[in-house]
Parts: C-alpha cells; sequence; structure tokens
C-alpha cells in the first residue's frame, strides 16, 4: 500500500519520500502523466550530423574513415532512444492549503495501484463533503 487513509489523514510512502496531511489540508490529489523527453538523444545525433558533414565537407579524408564512426554513433543512440518502451512519466501531486506542492516520480507499474487508492481517498473526501453538507442543512 503506498497511502494509508485513516478517517482524518492521508499518509503516503513510495520509496525514501514519506509525508502526511489531514484530510482538510489537501486540495488537490492526482497523477500526472508526463510525455518522456528525449533531448539529451536528439541533440547528440543533431551533433554527430552535423560532424559528419563537417568531415564530409571540409576535411581531406578520401577515404571516408567518418562514415563507420559515425554509423556505430547513430546506432548507439538508436538503441538508446528505443531501449526503454516507456512513454510517459508518472507523478503523484499534492496540493494542500498552504499552497505547498508535492511531487513524487513513480514507476509505471505501480500506476493502476496508486490510481486505485486515490480513487479511494477521492471517494472517502467525497463522503466528508456530504456529511458536511448534510449537516449544514
Amino acid at each position: 500500500m503506498f497511502f494509508t487513509l485513516t478517517h482524518d489523514q492521508v499518509q503516503f510512502h513510495y520509496g525514501s519520500k514519506r509525508w502526511q496531511y489531514n484530510f482538510n489540508e489537501i486540495v488537490e490529489l492526482g497523477l500526472l502523466k508526463k510525455k518522456k523527453s528525449y533531448l539529451l538523444e536528439n541533440g547528440a545525433f543533431a551533433a554527430i550530423t552535423a560532424l559528419a558533414y563537417y568531415f564530409m565537407v571540409f576535411s581531406d579524408v578520401a577515404e571516408l574513415y567518418y562514415i563507420i564512426p559515425t554509423l556505430l554513433a547513430y546506432t548507439i543512440l538508436i538503441i538508446l532512444r528505443f531501449h526503454n518502451s516507456i512513454d510517459f512519466e508518472y507523478y503523484v501531486i499534492v496540493r494542500d492549503i498552504y499552497k505547498n506542492q508535492t511531487r513524487v516520480k513513480i514507476n509505471p507499474s505501480d500506476r493502476p495501484a496508486i490510481g486505485k487508492q486515490i480513487d479511494q481517498y477521492l471517494n472517502i473526501q467525497f463522503d466528508h463533503i456530504l456529511q458536511e453538507q448534510n449537516l449544514i442543512h
């Protein structure tokens, strides 16, 4: 269990991250899905391409010795880019009444279990709101 829900508190523990809030302190609790960035791989690809064009145009290497290292570098970049099939990163985000935001990166394999626990929290919060409304009326 990543969340421990009591009648008035929410405790979260994931890896080394631990926090605790009262139900009244949490403004928003949810999952954030963020597309993975491949900036490093794309930048390296552009740099290798520029270096290969530089050797092709401005060097006296007639035997094309730069082609094999360029192809090896492209192969390594392609392996790095497509080795991991996960295209998204997932985060649990908590915003509280004090304008603080807690953001914890989670494993994609843990996302369904954490999503169910967040749904449980939202159901309990909804029940609390209904009880408060019934007490007012």
